[in-house]
């Protein structure tokens, strides 16, 4: 099943939701004003917001009748709202990855494309949230098996040469058939909704939501003739470092080990991860234009 950028004539609207758990970025002065806003809204619907210790210390917060401070983040939600950039909205959709519960985030980053509204629309965009008046897109992701278990990327996997080490030799082969060997900085493993990030830095192909299948592209390799790839979703994607030093491993921005001399890694894509909440009328192409073109202007 393909993740869906709209839902189909049979799909169930979303319940209203009781309960939403909270999640911001690190500058508490930037989020103060749609915290407010967000307080108001869930006070008039009747829904319950919940904040963990360190978001409740953050914005030194206290119980209320539609306030639950220091509350731990849980699955028995309906919702999980969002302030903050990607690396925020990344956060929150690993956290629920596979509870069916959305992610509605609001952008307060730089780029925010996983965002469905902006700070000048929080006033409608909450009350939305509350009524159940969104959409739901099931995101892939990619799955990287190792030695202390699976770690999940909704946005990519990279694998790149130390600061200050040797231009790394990575070989790449797909259901046991090498495709080829690079010298370069390193590569990038992206989901279609990733693709906007890394990859397209990189000079690798845009993927819109909805495209089954995850892109590799190189970081600075060393040859006139390395390209991206684009691998189909049923296909098993497995990375060998041949070079003499090891190199670092990132899921979604974040290390989580490295892949020595002589060692490898395997990849494979999920095609049901998180779902992310939109407003109706959000669509992937008007995510690029207005997200991309913006930062043209």
């Amino acid at each position: 099943m393909a993740a869906q950028t709209q839902p189909s004539d049979a799909a169930e609207p979303p319940a209203r939701p009781r309960t939403a758990s909270v999640m911001t970025h690190h500058r508490p002065g930037q989020t103060q004003g749609a915290l407010g806003t967000l307080r108001a809204a869930a006070a008039a619907a009747g829904v319950t917001l919940r904040f963990d210790v360190e978001e409740t210390a953050k914005h030194v917060l206290v119980n209320d009748h539609a306030l639950h401070a220091d509350a731990p983040l849980s699955d028995d939600v309906e919702l999980c709202v969002v302030l903050g950039g990607d690396v925020t909205i990344l956060k929150a959709l690993r956290r629920y990855a596979g509870t069916s519960v959305p992610v509605f985030a609001v952008n307060f980053g730089e780029v925010g494309f996983l965002a469905t509204i902006d700070p000048d629309e929080v006033q409608d965009g909450f009350a939305r949230a509350f009524s159940g008046e969104f959409e739901v897109l099931t995101l892939p992701a990619i799955a990287l098996e190792l030695p202390g278990g699976v770690q999940a990327a909704i946005n990519d996997v990279s694998i790149h040469r130390k600061v200050g080490e040797r231009v790394a030799r990575l070989a790449y082969g797909v259901n046991g058939e090498e495709v080829g060997s690079v010298r370069c900085d390193g590569l990038v493993i992206s989901t279609p909704a990733g693709s906007t990030g890394y990859n397209l830095a990189n000079g690798g192909p845009v993927l819109a939501w909805g495209v089954e299948g995850y892109v590799v592209s190189f970081i600075a390799p060393h040859s006139l003739t390395a390209r991206a790839l684009v691998v189909a979703p049923d296909d098993e994607l497995v990375i060998h470092n041949r070079g003499r030093d090891a190199v670092d491993l990132s899921v979604d921005g974040r290390p989580v080990g490295e892949l020595g001399p002589g060692e490898h890694v395997a990849a494979r894509f999920v095609r049901e991860a998180a779902d992310l909440a939109q407003v109706p009328g959000s669509s992937f192409y008007r995510r690029i234009r207005e997200k991309f073109g913006r930062l043209a202007s």
